[in-house]
């Protein structure tokens, strides 16, 4: 017990090169592969990486000849991965965390498993990064776009975006091509990332909002368009505001849009349902612009030139609140 907690102590102590010693003098008079599995945690310690492995094997070749416990083969296969992890030998961590878990399953292996995991391919990604293979690939989309070849102008754009995935344009691309496709769900998460690696992309929100039109989400699409307003008057003067425009009419037009069969009375029914017509019919500011308006029309026009009283006006247009003639 004694001697136990000096080398104990001694490892604490981080006097690594005594506690090494103490270990070996234990492992002589006891064959016990704990103490083996002690020293390498001492050597890997000390930073002596290749004896740490070297003496973790030994101790599962040991472990197997004297039938040890399997969770003590399992610490000294998994200490190997740990070892390659620092030594960023990422593949030989990989298969040392999973005969690790092959002897014995614990959450801490499993995790640095998948760490180890991620960091692999994290690196097989960033070793694959190249702008010039980027723009290859970019203009072989173009040209497959061009024809017509929808699939194969996704497969283009997908390799621009592993060759240069902080490049916005590889991803607003693809979502035009996968559009074309009827992907709608994939082509706005591919403008979601677009818009994440560049806020000022323009194109790729108006890209977003022309696929949430496609899936029936009216609202989320004329909350894209008033990002994307915003920031185009911000950065581009509102170059492609009448573009944005011409999207919004159709977002609101669709999203009120009536039923073939259905009545006047049952279209303002429906409409006054609406969450958010229903909020701005019961704005005070709003009903004050509408009462205005109802003694001068010209007034509303006034109003107009307030962004968020055009779009408020803009809703109860759509959807047959406000009636234009």
């Amino acid at each position: 017990m004694h001697r136990r907690l000096l080398r104990s102590k001694l490892y604490k102590q981080r006097k690594f090169d005594e506690a090494i010693e103490a270990y070996n003098k234990a492992w002589d008079l006891y064959k016990d592969v704990t103490y083996l599995n002690n020293r390498a945690a001492a050597e890997f310690e000390k930073g002596d990486y290749e004896k740490t492995i070297d003496t973790c094997n030994e101790a599962v070749e040991q472990g197997r000849s004297l039938r040890a416990d399997y969770k003590v083969i399992a610490k000294a296969l998994a200490r190997i991965g740990t070892t390659y992890v620092k030594q960023q030998k990422y593949e030989a961590a990989i298969h040392a965390f999973e005969k690790s878990l092959t002897e014995h399953r614990t959450p801490d292996v499993l995790t640095k498993l998948r760490n180890t995991q991620k960091l692999l391919k994290d690196l097989e990604a960033e070793s694959y990064v190249n702008p010039e293979k980027a723009e290859e690939a970019r203009e072989l989309g173009k040209e497959y776009f061009t024809k017509g070849d929808w699939p194969n102008a996704v497969k283009a754009y997908t390799e621009m975006i592993k060759r240069a995935p902080e490049d916005a344009r590889g991803y607003s691309n693809r979502a035009a091509a996968l559009a074309k496709l009827m992907s709608f769900p994939d082509a706005i998460k591919d403008c979601e990332l677009a818009i994440k690696k560049d806020p000022n992309f323009i194109r790729a929100y108006i890209r977003k909002a022309n696929a949430e039109i496609a899936v029936k989400e009216f609202t989320k699409a004329v909350e894209t368009l008033d990002l994307a307003r915003s920031k185009d008057l911000e950065v581009n003067n509102g170059s492609s505001s009448r573009e944005i425009d011409q999207l919004y009419h159709k977002a609101i037009s669709q999203r009120f849009q009536a039923d073939p069969n259905e009545t006047p009375e049952q279209t303002m029914e429906r409409v006054s349902k609406d969450p958010e017509v229903a909020a701005i019919l019961q704005d005070p500011v709003m009903n004050s612009i509408l009462e205005q308006a109802r003694g001068n029309p010209q007034a509303l026009q006034e109003h107009m030139k307030n962004p968020e009283v055009a779009r408020k006006i803009n809703i109860l247009i759509a959807a047959g609140v406000i009636r234009t003639r």
